[in-house]
């Protein structure tokens, strides 16, 4: 079936089956690579920019988020290893990334890159040449254009066909989202109990303003007088604290108040994405949690960030359950865990 726009003049069907089959994540990513520099107006493309394109787009998830692509996966080992031989940060500018990749003169990352000229771009265009195993025959029809491939290739160079590329430009949207949506379905399959994987395939222009959580936690402090910090011990007074996510806001990706507490700041900072120790930080974490329900039932039982407790099956009306929460707690720290989160030691 094909799922893109038809035309009468391309093949469009032969473009919907490059994804009939997907074992690893570099379809997808060689796609987004292309419509990255179409929307740039650009039709002869280098390989480099497209290797370090489809690098550079995998770099969140891979490095921040932790998602698995799974075992085999190329893009994900080779993402990985970047980031150790280019010394970048793991919630770096894509932008930034992607110029410091394909403008790098070290050996390695050179070696890493054009890795994937051994078998993606020429198996990306196996749908129009059904039966030829062979690369060099590959490159020699497209290069002729038979069956009008979407892109000819040479060595160094993909140049997409005018045809396709005023396809492309016109459609992108539509293709755009369908490869993000096919590979938010690719990895949930690989990550069956990591929340919001559609989330963690692109870097968020900027994060949600934690201001309606400070003033949650304003409240508090204005009612019982300074909290302890879990962490450091240090008494924590309105304004002068951080709002720390107790499991990593880059495993849950959301800011629900469940999941939030005022912490010191400078610690805050130097926990970065880890994962607490639960027979260390658990007792503490729950007893603040708890602290603030009963503040709010008592006070303000509207609340609207109350409803933030509903999600995880908590009745308000009886309190905050220590074995209920925990029982929400552990699984997600776990899941981090095995994911690949470091846990803060204390």
């Amino acid at each position: 079936m094909n799922i893109f726009p038809s035309d009468q003049e391309l093949p469009t069907q032969h473009l919907a089956a490059c994804f009939n089959s997907t074992s690893a994540t570099y379809k997808f990513y060689w796609l987004l690579a292309i419509t990255d520099a179409i929307q740039s107006g650009q039709k002869e493309i280098k390989k480099e920019q497209l290797f370090a394109s489809m690098l550079s787009n995998a770099w969140y998830t891979v490095n921040y988020f932790q998602v698995s692509f799974g075992q085999q996966d190329m893009i994900q080992h080779t993402v990985r290893q970047l980031k150790d031989i280019e010394g970048l940060n793991i919630d770096e500018d894509r932008s930034r990334i992607k110029m410091r990749l394909e403008n790098s003169d070290n050996p390695k990352t050179r070696k890493l890159l054009f890795h994937f000229d051994n078998q993606v771009p020429h198996w990306f265009l196996s749908p129009w040449y059904t039966g030829i195993n062979s690369r060099g025959k590959i490159y020699e029809l497209s290069q002729d254009e038979v069956n009008q491939p979407i892109y000819r290739l040479y060595k160094d160079r993909i140049i997409i066909s005018d045809k396709w590329f005023v396809y492309l430009t016109k459609h992108i949207r539509i293709i755009r989202d369908y490869v993000y949506w096919n590979l938010s379905l690719f990895l949930q399959v690989r990550n069956p109990n990591v929340p919001d994987i559609p989330n963690k395939l692109i870097k968020p222009a900027s994060r949600n303003s934690l201001i309606k959580q400070r003033k949650f936690w304003d409240y508090v402090i204005d009612v019982n007088g300074p909290l302890s910090c879990i962490y450091t011990g240090k008494e924590l007074y309105k304004g002068q604290y951080h709002v720390e996510h107790f499991v990593p806001y880059s495993f849950v990706s959301h800011d629900q108040i469940w999941n939030l507490i005022p912490a010191d700041g400078s610690f805050n900072v130097s926990k970065s994405n880890k994962l607490p120790t639960l027979e260390h930080y658990f007792e503490p974490f729950y007893a603040m949690q708890d602290t603030a329900i009963r503040t709010y039932m008592r006070d303000k039982p509207n609340e609207r960030l109350l409803e933030d407790y509903f999600y995880i099956g908590t009745d308000l009306s009886t309190g905050l359950s220590r074995d209920k929460f925990y029982d929400v707690i552990n699984p997600l720290v776990t899941i981090a865990s095995n994911n690949g989160f470091e846990f803060l030691y204390k």
